[in-house]
């Protein structure tokens, strides 16, 4: 996209808490120009600038950018990466005016989305303190659903707070490429590939906008909770904990991800030209994958094995 001069869709939040769209460039995305014979990506690396905010072993990332430099290596920016189909299941039926993604979130992601805004104010822990240290404060059983519940929207609210009278902690944080087919079937779509890009503030919204208080604490209201937890400790101790906030307030739900969301939502964020006409084409894919790498991709993966199937993307 780079080379082609187009930029990424910037997810953002409006003072108002709505989406707004925008765009970034790769250059300001990654922190360095993307054809500089110095840059350096590295998969599922921890992001080392962070570790001064934890008190236990950082999590992984999906890729850090990294600058190389005679004196060693410089950190630039972790991001998330969410490869997408477009359209999911729950979509498919549907115009493709109306298609959506489904996107999966692990609990490291919300780890670093919780770094994202530590980082940002520059360990400011009083910053933190300042919207969610009079909540938790209460004397109460915070491993108990029904005590916490009644809690959230507070937290949200808190939060929401935070982030309108702190604009400048807003940060990219999560990239989502997405992929498109033709409805449900196995061929890729003429205009098939396009990039996504959701700041620390916008991608809260994913979760933040599904809390009910309807009796139970469900993933993503159990995410809010741990964001909260996370930003909140590192106010008091100057660290935070996030393996113990994760481990020990699971709410009875498995922990193994924070939470997924279907097209039919996540459609109303990402609803833009570029999700209706991707800017990359199917024939562009043998310019991206090069010197016989579509050799190399794994198969049992959907999008690698429709790469691999579609015979005639690497001919000539």
């Amino acid at each position: 996209m780079h080379s082609k001069g187009l930029e990424p869709v910037y997810i953002k939040l409006a003072k108002d808490f709505s989406i707004i769209h925008k765009k970034i460039s790769v250059v300001k995305l990654y922190g360095i120009d993307p054809k500089s014979k110095n840059i350096r990506f590295a998969f599922e690396e921890v992001f080392e600038p962070y570790r001064p905010y934890v008190n236990t072993s950082l999590p992984r990332v999906d890729v850090v950018i990294q600058e190389t430099l005679l004196e060693g290596i410089k950190y630039l920016t972790p991001l998330e990466v969410k490869l997408t189909a477009l359209p999911d299941d729950l979509t498919s039926s549907f115009g493709e005016e109306d298609y959506g993604s489904e996107i999966v979130v692990r609990p490291d992601t919300i780890v670093y989305l919780a770094l994202s805004f530590i980082a940002a104010s520059k360990g400011n822990k009083a910053l933190f303190g300042k919207y969610l240290n009079k909540i938790f404060s209460r004397k109460m059983n915070w491993r108990k659903a029904l005590l916490v519940e009644p809690v959230l929207p507070k937290l949200v609210k808190a939060l929401d707070k935070l982030m309108t009278e702190n604009g400048d902690l807003e940060v990219p944080v999560l990239i989502q490429p997405v992929w498109k087919t033709k409805g449900k079937s196995t061929a890729l779509a003429e205009e098939c590939l396009d990039v996504f890009v959701w700041s620390n503030f916008a991608l809260t919204r994913l979760f933040f906008n599904q809390v009910d208080i309807n009796g139970s604490i469900t993933r993503p209201e159990r995410t809010v909770a741990w964001l909260a937890m996370m930003l909140n400790e590192f106010s008091l101790k100057g660290k935070m904990n996030h393996k113990d906030i994760i481990d020990i307030y699971t709410y009875n739900t498995k922990n193994d991800k924070a939470f997924a969301l279907g097209g039919l939502k996540t459609r109303e964020y990402m609803r833009s030209p570029e999700l209706l006409k991707p800017r990359i084409t199917r024939s562009e894919i043998g310019k991206i994958i090069l010197n016989g790498g579509e050799r190399l991709l794994s198969p049992e993966r959907r999008f690698d094995g429709i790469v691999q199937g579609t015979v005639d993307l690497f001919k000539g």
